[in-house]
């Protein structure tokens, strides 16, 4: 299908999309459960509890395969400031050993350029049409994939599909082997304990529920062509679980993600479960080997360095607190006690911060 062709298929799928869609069978497939797995990244081993990676797939790499570092983006200032630190790092990280980082793009879904253009190589893109995404911003992440998809020229053979609030901490290497993307497990992502929900988008011939993937788009590490094939699918759904009532308070904030991974399933997409993928404060106490600080939580601690969540502490890093622009420089350190990932955290941001020229502009 030509890049014209797909565009007019696209639109109509959003204009016409209740009326419409139909799921594509695909051939089942089969998983094994509960196997171990090589990660030749430190040696060390881990427990991939979806599936089995293939022994061809075990071995070590041969040559790079370098990955374009993608996320999406508003342009709201909260959103803005998260993007510059991100940036910040990529960069500082990308050309050490062991990174295997190639370009980055901001997917912008705005639908008009913004004051960081120059800052940030970026794509505009359009967002959803007016109301179709009934107040939940996130809805406009599938539809922003497949405009750039559409449109992008980029050389990686591989997409690392990121968020604003990710910091690298650790050189990236991809992960990704064999055709089989990577990807960071949730562990609110419970695709069996929704099994009568999961139903509706996921049929039964399609083999068991625990053929969706315990994850989200974010963090993943996936082919191109791939990714260019589920896209559309992981939109669709998106959309058609938004409007069911049923699956919106199922999933609630999740629900794209839940998307995502049923989408996947759909298109007999496995991923190669990484919990080294990422590390999310203040429940992970140590950054370690780990390649991603995820910084959607709110870390609140007393003098002590007690954690009081859900209750503002003494001291606080909270990404909400800076809804209407950046945050200050130079934030004060936690107290004695916090968990190493914490301060590395808080660390890392006051380093970007004070590097990164205009950092007061919105």
């Amino acid at each position: 299908m030509g890049r014209a062709s797909l565009s007019v298929l696209i639109l109509l799928t959003i204009g016409f999309f209740f009326a419409t869609y139909n799921l594509v069978a695909m051939i089942m497939h089969y998983r094994s459960v509960g196997k171990w797995a090589d990660d030749d990244s430190d040696g060390q081993m881990f427990l991939d509890p979806v599936t089995e990676m293939p022994e061809d797939v075990k071995k070590a790499k041969n040559t790079k395969m370098p990955f374009h570092v993608a996320l999406t983006a508003t342009d709201a200032p909260y959103s803005k400031w998260q993007c510059r630190i991100m940036y910040y790092w990529y960069k500082k990280k990308k050309d050490l050993p062991g990174s295997e980082m190639g370009g980055f793009t901001r997917i912008l879904h705005s639908g008009k350029p913004d004051n960081l253009m120059d800052e940030i190589p970026t794509t505009v893109v359009d967002p959803l049409p007016a109301g179709l995404d009934q107040g939940y911003v996130v809805l406009n992440r599938p539809w922003a994939f497949v405009q750039w998809l559409e449109k992008a020229s980029i050389e990686e053979e591989y997409i690392l599909m990121a968020e604003p609030d990710h910091v690298f901490i650790n050189p990236l290497p991809n992960l990704a082997r064999g055709g089989l993307p990577a990807a960071f497990p949730f562990f609110y992502i419970k695709p069996a304990d929704h099994e009568s929900i999961i139903r509706k988008y996921y049929p039964e011939e399609k083999g068991p529920v625990t053929n969706v993937d315990p994850i989200g788009n974010s963090p993943v590490i996936i082919k191109k062509e791939l990714l260019e094939r589920i896209a559309p699918t992981w939109m669709n759904i998106s959309l058609k679980m938004k409007k069911d009532q049923e699956t919106d308070k199922a999933f609630g904030w999740v629900l794209e993600m839940y998307a995502y991974a049923v989408a996947s399933a759909l298109h007999d997409v496995q991923h190669i479960l990484r919990k080294d993928f990422m590390v999310q404060p203040p429940w992970d106490l140590a950054t370690g080997k780990n390649f991603i600080i995820h910084y959607t939580y709110g870390c609140d601690y007393n003098l002590k360095g007690e954690l009081t969540y859900g209750k503002i502490g003494q001291w606080r890093f909270d990404k909400r607190s800076y809804l209407g622009g950046p945050m200050p420089r130079n934030l004060a350190l936690p107290p004695r006690g916090v968990p190493e990932s914490v301060v590395t955290l808080v660390k890392m941001v006051n380093e970007a911060t004070a590097n990164i020229p205009n950092w007061d502009t919105e």
